[in-house]
């Protein structure tokens, strides 16, 4: 990727491919299906508005199944494994994002992503993963133990509200930044946006 320079303010700069914004869509689209079939499973007042549980349920399932598959797709993606390489590292310019976060004050340096992205990456990750755990020992219940099944149900439900927090934050988040959005909408974002939220990602 060449960046120049001496490109005026308003030029756009690219920063997600195709590919990496359709891993990001599906993704979020399998999760919303997730999160809006568990809260119609487990809120009283929406199971009784929609009804049809038993579809609801195989809804919830095979969305859950199917939430790993973008990203293992997306593995062939040489930009996407890049990014994910940047997720995995933090640097020294990380702590002095957190901390400059912490006080909300002070420059917070970022590359690609900051190490607020690299946290909620990391996290959300391991999420999915121990929520698919649980999930297939509370489906295959021939196969486990009752006080496994018993244990899984536990974890999953509070981890399922936990996790439906953090997208409401990530969310808000999204919303409160319209170039972020345009970025993963449109593939590019403006080069003053990037210069002051990503400056190590343009040096």
């Amino acid at each position: 990727m060449s960046l120049r320079a001496d490109a005026p303010p308003t030029a756009r700069v690219p920063r997600f491919t195709r590919a990496e914004r359709w891993i990001h869509r599906t993704t979020a689209a399998l999760m919303g299906v997730c999160v809006l079939t568990a809260a119609c499973l487990y809120v009283p007042e929406l199971a009784q508005l929609v009804g049809r549980r038993a579809l609801l349920v195989r809804l919830h399932e095979w969305s859950g199944l199917a939430l790993p598959v973008p990203v293992l797709t997306g593995l062939a993606s040489r930009a996407f494994r890049a990014d994910l390489g940047r997720l995995n590292r933090f640097g020294p310019h990380d702590k002095v994002w957190l901390r400059a976060a912490l006080r909300r004050r002070g420059h917070r340096p970022a590359d690609k992503f900051n190490a607020g992205q690299k946290i909620y990456a990391s996290w959300l990750a391991g999420a999915v993963l121990v929520m698919l755990g649980t999930g297939l020992l509370m489906w295959f219940t021939g196969l486990t133990p009752l006080r496994w099944r018993t244990a899984a149900t536990f974890v999953h439900d509070w981890l399922a509200l936990t996790l439906g927090i953090v997208l409401a934050g990530h969310v808000g988040m999204a919303l409160a930044d319209p170039e972020s959005r345009r970025g993963m909408r449109t593939g590019s974002v403006s080069r003053e946006w990037a210069t002051r939220r990503h400056d190590g990602w343009l040096r």
